[in-house]
């Protein structure tokens, strides 16, 4: 019997106790709908209540029996910013594992995590900021450029990627019982949103219509249709001209109207201030809390909504309009199950034990074993052989903890690091010698060189290099940034570089093997000339110095793939603040990626044959399959990441060049075939209208099945060569 089901069962024989008792007003009545139990609610409350209860921190009414409530928190990558939680890699780094399923588990485990904390703090009294069941993740906006500091937090940089990430983890969080919502999980930052951070707060995002519906949007899209996502947060930015807290086309038209979001929206915390602080729409805060209520901001994270009553008595919105933000923003807590008696809601049965619980710390594990992306393997130097004579391990990283958290991370008492996780794997007479040699963001200070010789004496240098969130994050997070997160380059640190140059000599011939951390995409076009094998490992979490070490000694075969696409150079990017998709993305770009999206090498070789398609022609309402055969061709057991892509044949000049639409993820044991198919529909071939409706276009279509996006750099970087069937749309 799952633990599920034991909750269930005892939940059943609890709310028949406790719903025996007579409440006192009838919204603590959880016999009755919850439309009944927010509407008897907002009428007990005075103007004054009700305009406490629209910000992030609610606070109690004694009188009516209203616990306070903290709306903010955060599970980006495990519960966040509240003590012990399970860390996950970071959320790019999930991104590249290609894998819905093992999404929805972490998800589900984030959420049980969440639940037991909770649990323990009411027991307490506890109930401040981010303590609460309201979460406000994932963050779904389109990583557009590798300069944002924030494209860490994201699922990368293609639509369909994001959108099915994005669904597989919000149904994790957010649970399936009937009456019950686990946590309430978040679609972020609505909706043109990804940089530069030094400007979020007075910027406007410039968008061709195209562009917002066919790339910017359809991760919130999915987010809210398919996922049915509690809350949506509006950004910092304007878009087209208007706040993304105060646009009618955005929170009306679009997420209410066309999309049916029937959930809370929030600001970004302290984004109604820009109002009248950066963007220049409001005079003060009564105008600016009275234009954010009257678009429909449900609830302010920040400090302007007191100014509300103000607002009311200066005309400029009523207390109709508080009472229809309250009916969209409270029954997220019934459905929470906050106004409920302890013991009538299942989850509060859920034990402190499940936090970072065996299982757990499993699953991490398998998380950042399958995010790892292997960009070079030459001569086969990996894997290494555990029975090695002589190991040096070297660079900024290697025993760096802020290389495996990220931003927004929970806390842990057993950090892997990724020396630990060399050292975990060699034998006992193996000689292992570690000096860090480079700072991570600067020269050294001191210029005597006590480290080189090491890599002229090991059979093998590995060298840990790359940023962490000191260079990027968010803004004012990244201490070492002087862009408020944003990287002012998007190579390594030069000085990095130079020292890299510096083992490359003193190796000679011996092997150099880089393992790169970062949260985006890093120009490296001499670290792939000048290494034997490289790998990139992300913000791995907790257990990512195991999973890594692991994967150098061939415990394991790497299998992740690229979320993002890696340019050559800061020349191949338009300007950064420029929204247009032209030349942005493997979709748009038109030049030669250093490594393209979805790119990922393994320990094996897989051979793609016999691409078929069980019709030639496809018309609306039909719906056909494509298939492929995938063998392992090498020795060693390995999990591959089949990718499908579509490019319409005389496409548009503003089209996407191709667009990857489905992927699986399967596993193959030396000299096995498998047959992997997709079923395709119309949305697979359409694309949106300017309003938002997706439109089949007739004309030919090549349907690839890949390792990577199809393209001759794939093939000159060591994928194989992709299956490959035509479809003609009548």
């Amino acid at each position: 019997m799952s633990n599920l089901s034991r909750l269930t069962i005892v939940f059943l024989l609890v709310t028949n106790i406790v719903t025996a008792q007579t409440p006192q007003f009838d919204f603590q009545n959880p016999n009755l709908s919850i439309s009944e139990r927010v509407d008897d609610l907002i009428n007990r409350m005075t103007l004054a209540e009700k305009a406490g209860q629209l910000m992030f921190e609610a606070p109690a009414i004694d009188r009516l029996g209203v616990p306070e409530y903290n709306w903010w928190n955060e599970c980006l990558h495990g519960v966040a910013r509240n003590g012990k939680a399970t860390v996950f890699p970071q959320a790019i780094g999930m991104a590249a594992t290609f894998d819905t399923e093992l999404m929805h588990r972490i998800g589900v485990a984030i959420s049980d995590e969440a639940r037991a904390k909770f649990n323990e703090n009411r027991k307490v009294g506890y109930m401040s900021r981010y303590a609460g069941l309201t979460f406000w993740s994932p963050n779904v906006n389109l990583f557009r450029d590798p300069r944002w500091g924030r494209g860490q937090e994201t699922y990368g940089e293609d639509p369909q990627l994001i959108s099915q990430m994005g669904v597989a983890f919000v149904k994790g969080l957010q649970g399936d019982h009937p009456k019950y919502m686990k946590v309430a999980a978040m679609a972020k930052h609505y909706a043109v949103h990804s940089g530069p951070e030094k400007l979020r707060h007075e910027f406007d995002a410039v968008v061709s219509q195209k562009d917002l519906w066919n790339t910017y949007l359809p991760g919130f899209e999915a987010l809210v249709v398919d996922a049915k996502v509690e809350g949506v947060m509006g950004a910092y930015n304007r878009t087209n001209g208007a706040a993304c807290c105060a646009h009618p086309y955005l929170m009306t038209d679009i997420l209410r109207k066309k999309w049916g979001f029937d959930g809370y929206y929030v600001s970004d915390c302290w984004a109604i201030q820009d109002f009248y602080q950066g963007h220049g729409i409001a005079q003060n805060k009564t105008e600016a809390a009275a234009i954010a209520l009257n678009a429909g901001t449900n609830l302010n994270c920040g400090n302007t909504y007191p100014a509300i009553v103000e607002s009311i008595k200066a005309g400029l919105t009523t207390e109709a309009e508080v009472d229809k933000n309250l009916k969209q923003l409270l029954p997220t807590r019934f459905k929470l199950g906050l106004f409920d008696p302890v013991g009538t809601v299942p989850f509060d049965y859920i034990p402190k034990e499940v936090v970072r619980s065996q299982k757990h710390l499993n699953l991490t594990y398998e998380a950042a074993q399958k995010s790892i992306v292997l960009l070079k393997n030459e001569d086969n130097t990996l894997p290494l052989d555990p029975h090695i004579k002589s190991v040096f391990v070297t660079g900024p990283t290697a025993t760096d903890m802020q290389a495996l958290l990220a931003n927004y991370y929970g806390m842990s008492g057993d950090m892997r690091t990724i020396l630990e996780g060399i050292v975990d794997n060699v034998s006992e007479h193996t000689a292992i010698r570690y000096v860090q040699g480079s700072l991570l963001d600067r020269e050294n200070v001191n210029p005597m060189d006590w480290f080189s010789e090491e890599a002229q004496v090991a059979d093998v240098t590995i060298a840990c290099m790359g940023i962490t969130q000191l260079l990027e994050g968010e803004e004012g997070e990244a201490i070492a940034s002087p862009s408020a997160g944003d990287r002012e380059y998007i190579t390594l640190p030069p000085h990095q570089i130079e020292y890299l140059n510096l083992m490359r000599k003193k190796a000679g011939d011996k092997k150099l093997i880089v393992v790169i951390t970062g949260g985006s995409a890093i120009s490296i076009p001499e670290v792939y000339e000048i290494a034997d094998a490289v790998l990139y490992a992300w913000y791995p979490g907790e257990k990512g110095g195991q999973a890594i070490g692991d994967l150098l000694f061939g415990k394991s075969s790497p299998s992740g793939k690229l979320p993002v696409s890696f340019v050559k150079s800061m020349s191949d990017l338009p300007p950064y603040e420029d929204y247009n998709m032209k030349n942005r993305t493997y979709r748009y770009a038109s030049q030669d990626m250093l490594f393209p999206f979805g790119f990922g090498l393994s320990y094996t070789q897989f051979q793609y044959n016999n691409a078929r398609s069980s019709s030639a022609l496809f018309s609306k309402d039909k719906k056909i399959t494509v298939s492929v055969n995938v063998t392992n061709k090498g020795k060693t057991a390995a999990e591959e990441v089949v990718q499908l892509y579509i490019a319409k044949k005389n496409r548009a000049t503003d089209d996407p060049i191709v667009a990857l639409k489905k992927f699986d993820r399967i596993k193959l044991y030396p000299n096995e075939t498998k047959t992997v198919s997709f079923e395709l529909n119309a949305s697979d071939f359409s694309t949106y209208t300017d309003n938002g409706d997706l439109k089949l276009e007739k004309g030919k279509y090549a349907v690839y099945m890949s390792s990577s996006m199809p393209s001759k750099r794939s093939l000159e970087l060591g994928s194989p060569k992709w299956g490959e069937v035509e479809v003609r749309v009548k």
